[in-house]
């Protein structure tokens, strides 16, 4: 063999060695990360943003299409916070913020680092079928007619079992129909907030039941925030498109479920008008409508870099082309932060700075 042919070959078994290094590099990198694309659980609210990112993310990136579960705030964060394992999701949305106990058993498990990102406001809406009137509502008529017990309607200090069976037993400006309300289960940060900004605020109307809160806490969010489980009340799941198609089977009905399901639906449901404000978007944005609240994600910062994609997914996320206020997802009806908490929420998910409670 001359010398050129003897260069020649010993430069193909050069590029072969360092071809099949390379392969095995790759295999052990896909081998240690146990998937190739990124795991999204979590809230049905924030579901459809998620998704609508993801599937742009799939088509303009050469990284896979995050998989994405919806399986509401409080289911995600168990999936979340089981542990680091890679079998674990990356992400898990809220529309609530994680909760001091999460956080906790997060830590306990060892998901040391969590970086929050607040991606927007999002408002809870009661609507109906725009076959049937508009309600208008107050807060102390939501109250009234989805608690477990009330204030005694006799005018005694004490609280008794619900006996309205109507609307119009509520308020007598209300409709003659019967109380059917469909809404999420104990699980969603939907039911979470619904509780915390509707119930306890028409609670909060009777003055001396406003002064337990400093009384006797548990005792307020026992009586204030606990759903009736006599039929009026009715737990539809984690799917909010599916209590979508019961309303319009059930005009006399009203269904609880985020903003962006109304804003989607528009041309089959209507918001009810809470203490004189519509849900809408700019009333959600400014802060008039009441019935509003924070939405989430949070990232195990540990499967940065070890999960292709994940680093990218957020960086897709957090560009103004997608959260900001001309943004494909205010088409999709997140209402987007202000420019300035954009911008400090950011710099957190570019410097993955870890939340600390």
């Amino acid at each position: 063999m001359n010398l050129m042919n003897e260069k020649g070959v010993k430069g193909k078994k050069m590029k072969k060695t360092l071809l099949i290094a390379a392969c095995m590099l790759l295999a052990s990198d896909v081998w240690a990360s146990g998937r190739d694309y990124v795991s999204i659980v979590g809230s049905s609210t924030v579901y459809p943003f998620a998704t609508t990112v993801a599937e742009r993310f799939g088509k303009t990136s050469s990284f896979k299409t995050p998989k994405i579960e919806s399986t509401g705030s409080g289911g995600g964060m168990k999936l979340f916070c089981a542990g680091t394992a890679i079998d674990t999701p990356d992400i898990t949305n809220a529309s609530r913020r994680i909760k001091k106990s999460e956080y906790d058993s997060c830590m306990k498990n060892g998901v040391k680092e969590i970086v929050e990102v607040k991606v927007g406001y999002d408002g809870i809406v009661l609507a109906n079928s725009k076959k049937a009137p508009r309600f208008k509502l107050s807060k102390k008529d939501i109250y009234l007619a989805l608690a477990r017990t009330v204030p005694d309607p006799k005018g005694s200090k004490t609280f008794v079992d619900n006996p309205y069976t109507t609307w119009k037993e509520v308020n007598a400006s209300l409709p003659d129909t019967k109380i059917e309300v469909m809404g999420p289960p104990p699980t969603s940060g939907t039911r979470d907030a619904f509780d915390e900004l509707a119930m306890q605020g028409g609670c909060k109307t009777f003055p001396w039941v406003k002064a337990m809160k400093k009384t006797d806490k548990e005792q307020f969010k026992a009586v204030c925030q606990a759903l009736r489980e006599d039929g009026p009340y009715i737990e539809a799941g984690e799917n909010d498109n599916l209590i979508i198609q019961k309303l319009e089977a059930n005009p006399d009905s009203l269904g609880i479920f985020g903003f962006s399901y109304l804003d989607q639906n528009a041309d089959k449901i209507q918001g009810s008008i809470v203490d004189g404000v519509e849900p809408s978007f700019d009333k959600i944005s400014d802060g008039s409508y009441s019935i509003s609240r924070s939405l989430y994600m949070y990232v195990k910062k540990s499967h940065v870099g070890v999960v292709p994609g994940l680093e990218e997914y957020l960086a897709e996320f957090t560009s103004d082309r997608a959260w900001g206020e001309e943004g494909y997802l205010a088409e999709k009806g997140l209402i987007p932060m202000p420019e300035e908490e954009r911008t400090q929420v950011g710099k957190a998910v570019n410097e993955l700075i870890p939340l600390q409670m």
